[in-house]
């Protein structure tokens, strides 16, 4: 949901910063980057010490060490995935408040990757699909899922580049999806183990990534983050406004479709790797916007980084978290965003309360 003009504040174009000011900024980033690479760290090793099975076992230590690389890399990909998609979105929008889902691509990815499994066990199972391992097949109804919601907006792009049918056209999407995805889900229910898989899928989580994952995701990811640091420019010019953007050059329904391409991209590598994880696209930008300005080349490494390590960081937490059965990520980064999100809101309308 979005509001813009809110009075919870908008993404503002950026004013020329004096020397001293952009020289307290560049120290500001240091210090930011610093941080976050010291937590870094520290996830990565506790992602490499935690999990199921002893590292001291000669026999399995291996095995365990590939599975927890998998899983942390998984983990670092989905993060960065959905914070620079989220940054994208919102400064296409002009709205802080604005996030992937907006044009339908995390509900698209996540009914494609439930369709398909559901599809592969009721008919294809134990069975390639023309040649696909099985644990491929839900990425690639992901990945169909965006490529479907995407299509549907850049059939309405090409009629017409009003912002608002944009947005209304994928809630409209997000509600379908999720709709169809409920009788995916229910559909599922009649064998307990599928049942089972697409709830699990629809929480979000990264028990089950392995190399092969990772291998398919990967470049989605990395070739997104790269195309989002190539339009970041033009996107700061939007900032301005349409028509002074289109006085300065910019092709705004060019730079709009194309950023469009790579939000859905991104989304569809976060979510075929982790499913369903929420406020990760929601927070992070907002979270640095205050501290870093609204700069993309500035923001969309940093962004990167943490949503990286957040997303890392959450999934240690779920391991850590002693319970039967592991939690949900998508739990986790629901409980931990939203009080964070809600924090950030409360201090935004003092600071505009306080001028």
């Amino acid at each position: 949901m979005i509001a813009q003009g809110s009075s919870l504040g908008s993404v503002a174009a950026p004013a020329a910063p004096s020397a001293s000011r952009a020289e307290d900024r560049r120290g500001r980033i240091a210090l930011v980057v610093a941080g976050l690479v010291v937590v870094l760290a520290l996830v990565v090793l506790a992602s490499l010490l935690l999990g199921e099975g002893r590292l001291s076992d000669a026999g399995l230590r291996s095995t365990l060490l590939v599975l927890r690389a998998s899983r942390l890399v998984g983990a670092l990909l989905v993060g960065s995935a959905l914070a620079v998609s989220g940054l994208m979105i919102q400064g296409l929008f002009r709205n802080p408040l604005a996030d992937a889902s907006v044009i339908g691509t995390s509900a698209g990815a996540l009914l494609g990757g439930n369709t398909t499994v559901l599809v592969f066990e009721l008919w294809l199972a134990g069975r390639g699909l023309y040649g696909v391992p099985a644990d491929v097949v839900q990425p690639m109804g992901c990945l169909l899922g965006a490529l479907l919601a995407l299509s549907i907006i850049l059939g309405l792009l090409r009629r017409t580049g009003d912002v608002l049918s944009v947005i209304l056209t994928g809630f409209l999407l997000s509600s379908l999806f999720l709709s169809l995805g409920s009788l995916v889900t229910s559909l599922a229910q009649e064998r307990w183990e599928l049942g089972r898989a697409v709830v699990a899928f629809s929480f979000g989580g990264l028990n089950a990534t392995g190399p092969r994952h990772i291998a398919l995701a990967a470049p989605l990811v990395v070739v997104g983050v790269g195309a989002a640091w190539f339009w970041a420019k033009p996107l700061d010019l939007l900032l301005c406004g349409d028509e002074e953007a289109a006085s300065l050059g910019v092709n705004v329904i060019e730079v709009r479709r194309c950023c469009v391409l790579w939000i859905a991209v991104l989304t569809a590598g976060a979510v075929s790797l982790g499913g369903n994880l929420a406020f990760v696209g929601l927070l992070v930008p907002h979270a640095l916007r205050p501290i870093l300005g609204v700069d993309h080349r500035r923001l969309l490494p940093v962004a990167a980084l943490t949503g990286a390590v957040f997303v890392a960081a959450c999934d240690v937490l779920v391991r850590a978290i002693p319970s039967r059965s592991e939690i949900p990520l998508g739990v986790v980064t629901g409980m931990l965003g939203a009080p964070a999100f809600f924090a950030l809101l409360v201090r935004m309308q003092k600071e505009g309360t306080n001028g």
